[in-house]
């Protein structure tokens, strides 16, 4: 078992309030005052030092609360920092953990006229909000993004179209190659929810006290994300046919214009990227999701491209692959010196 790291943090987590505008259009009702989790480096109190940031955005279910929380034998990301620096890796920095849960349970960072403006709210009211509170370091070229799987996902559409926003961004596990990853669970999908239909689906979902069929209502917050219909219950609509599956060839589009194995040849997403400070890339050789091939058809076409990035392939699946933040934090933070 991995050994459990039982150091308190060094530093001091705070707590930013934020009344989004971006997030009034939401069809879900979800609250539009959001938090996020501030972690500050025990030198910050004793110093007037200004520090690079790092905004942490996690995957479906999670929030960046999740990552201050306890959990036996892992480590919060306050706890990962502050030993990464004790080992030499990496130094100061200030972290800031947002919470962009969703009714849908999760979300992919960008703006959708079902879920949010969620790209919004993180590049413009979210930074804001901490460059007026916090001391630091102002511009793209000092702040990094990371997460993992839908994180990740966010990581690499933000690093493709918000690179004025961001001076570095680590895609962990990232959603991508959409074909592959998402077009294979459409029949299961259908066959949760044709007889009843979508919205009595989610109805029953919100309605137990148990916590239910959580693969499905990924794939209905995916479609809620990439081609939302704002007049349909919850905003979601289906790329396929209800009886038969088949390919809505329209709507299709409409989720491919979202894949990052897609955007990548778009010339303003290739200088987007170019214009990076650091890009990490990583994935597991088994990821049960089939992420893995996304993953080689991006850096292969990167390659191409002659876009500097780091790529790494590890063995292993999806599942609690957080150790893989001990390379991407110290990169991100020497990118963004």
């Amino acid at each position: 078992m991995p050994e459990h790291n039982f150091r308190r943090p060094r530093g001091t987590i705070e707590y930013l309030e934020i009344e989004s505008r971006a997030l009034t259009n939401n069809v879900l009702g979800d609250p539009i005052n959001r938090s996020v989790a501030i972690y500050l480096p025990e030198t910050y109190e004793r110093s007037s030092e200004e520090y690079p940031l790092l905004v942490d955005i996690v995957g479906f279910t999670g929030s960046g609360f999740g990552h201050v929380a306890w959990k036996a034998f892992q480590e919060t990301v306050p706890q990962r920092i502050d030993r990464l620096i004790d080992e030499g890796k990496m130094g100061n920095v200030i972290v800031a953990l947002p919470d962009c849960f969703t009714s849908l349970g999760g979300n992919q960072y960008i703006d959708s006229a079902a879920l949010g403006n969620w790209a919004e709210f993180l590049t413009i009211e979210m930074l804001s909000a901490i460059e007026a509170k916090y001391r630091v370091k102002r511009g793209r070229e000092y702040r990094g993004l990371f997460g993992k799987s839908s994180g990740g996902y966010g990581s690499i559409i933000h690093g493709m179209l918000y690179a004025d926003s961001w001076g570095a961004i680590a895609c962990h596990s990232g959603d991508m190659a959409f074909d592959l990853c998402y077009l294979p669970e459409m029949p299961g999908v259908l066959m949760k929810t044709k007889d009843r239909g979508i919205k009595s689906f989610l109805d029953d979902f919100k309605s137990t006290k148990k916590v239910g069929d959580f693969h499905t209502l990924m794939m209905l917050a995916m479609a809620a994300t990439y081609d939302p219909d704002p007049d349909a219950p919850y905003g979601i609509r289906l790329p396929v046919v209800p009886d038969t599956c088949e390919l809505i060839d329209e709507r299709w589009e409409k989720w491919l214009a979202w894949d990052p194995v897609k955007l990548i040849e778009r010339e303003d997403v290739q200088a987007n990227l170019k214009s990076l400070k650091g890009l990490y890339i990583d994935c597991g050789s088994r990821d049960q999701y089939k992420l893995v091939f996304g993953a080689r058809q991006l850096v292969k076409r990167m390659k191409a491209l002659v876009i500097d990035h780091r790529y790494e392939e590890f063995p292993d699946n999806h599942s609690s692959v957080d150790y893989r933040m001990d390379e991407s934090l110290p990169y991100l933070y020497g990118r963004l010196q």
